[in-house]
């Protein structure tokens, strides 16, 4: 089986020997090439070419967003899915949060991954054994995780200028920017009307989130749930908020932080399982992200669920059941 090895050199957590142990390990089972980004999209790029090599799969070891550029360069701009050879894709964590593997069943500790991986090629070795999920088509670029208009896109784009700098991001330095970002922004009039299927459109709220699996994100081991029964296998989570007081905002954080979380208030606008959806801002162009890259100002986005678009070597899914475990 060909495959590339595809590192981000300057992820969070990715290390020389973790990345030489990596490549050992794989060479045992595969005929691998290995290929470091340099600059930004080049993942992509990189994917992209395996592609059109008719290379079999493409392993990431980096961060959410890294695979998130190789998912990207696979598939080109959102559309119909491409009908030609397309690697499935494999990811080992090297970023800080390392959601996609944790949704998938991957451990985020790089070398138990590592063993994972090796694992599961042995017993699912054939792209018609492995595991397909959804993607977020969001009109312009593919989100595998999610998306939002409002003050996660801010956030976004504060915590990446911090990266400009050289500053690495931790866990605290991320709070650090996200709650003054997040009172700043309460203060604002909310500008943005949400239309989901079959329902009246939804005006007034701050922010849109929208989600293709669950949790949102991570605080180093802590899940932050916005849309616990949202899978790679339903259709998106969205969370919007039509208020933003201090106290109920920080009740509903408080149930996003929780183990067993369950999101009430009056205030939360919330589907777990949505077709498509459209918002649309009365006001000025609003910040935006997905997968955690900031895309800019936007007047309006659309998204929709696509499912099966993507193959990957991972765990079957858990049961409804273990969901929330």
């Amino acid at each position: 089986m060909r495959a590339v090895l595809i590192v981000n050199p300057t992820a969070t957590s990715t290390t020389p020997a973790g990345r030489d142990l990596l490549a050992h390990a794989l060479r045992s089972r595969l005929q691998l090439t290995i290929e470091h980004t340099t600059h930004r999209g080049h993942g992509g790029e990189i994917a992209q070419a395996a592609a059109e090599a008719g290379v079999d799969l493409i392993v990431v070891h980096g961060g959410d967003g890294t695979v998130s550029n190789v998912v990207n360069g696979l598939l080109g701009p959102p559309g119909p899915l491409p009908t030609g050879h397309v690697p499935a894709v494999a990811v080992v964590p090297g970023g800080s949060a390392n959601v996609l593997a944790r949704a998938l069943g991957i451990s985020p500790d790089p070398v138990v991954a590592t063993n994972q991986l090796l694992g599961l090629l042995d017993k699912h070795g054939h792209q018609q054994n492995w595991r397909r999920i959804s993607l977020i088509d969001c009109g312009e670029r593919w989100a595998v995780l999610n998306a939002g208009m409002g003050v996660d896109a801010e956030v976004v784009a504060a915590v990446e200028a911090q990266r400009a700098k050289g500053t690495k991001v931790t866990p605290l330095r991320y709070w650090r920017v996200a709650i003054p970002t997040t009172v700043a922004y309460a203060r604002r009039e909310p500008t943005l009307t949400l239309q989901l299927p079959d329902r009246e459109p939804i005006s007034g709220a701050h922010f849109v989130w929208v989600t293709n699996t669950n949790p949102w994100t991570y605080s180093n081991n802590r899940p932050m749930w916005t849309n616990p029964n949202c899978t790679f296998e339903t259709g998106l989570g969205v969370f919007a908020l039509t208020g933003m007081k201090v106290i109920p905002t920080l009740r509903l954080l408080r149930q996003m932080l929780s183990k067993r979380p369950k999101l009430e208030a009056k205030h939360l606008v919330r589907d777990d399982d949505a077709a498509c959806l459209k918002v649309t801002c009365s006001g000025p162009p609003i910040a935006s992200q997905f997968d955690g890259d900031y895309l800019g100002l936007r007047e309006g986005m659309t998204f929709r669920a696509v499912p099966d678009a993507l193959a990957v070597v991972a765990p079957p899914a858990e049961k409804d059941s273990d969901l929330q475990r």
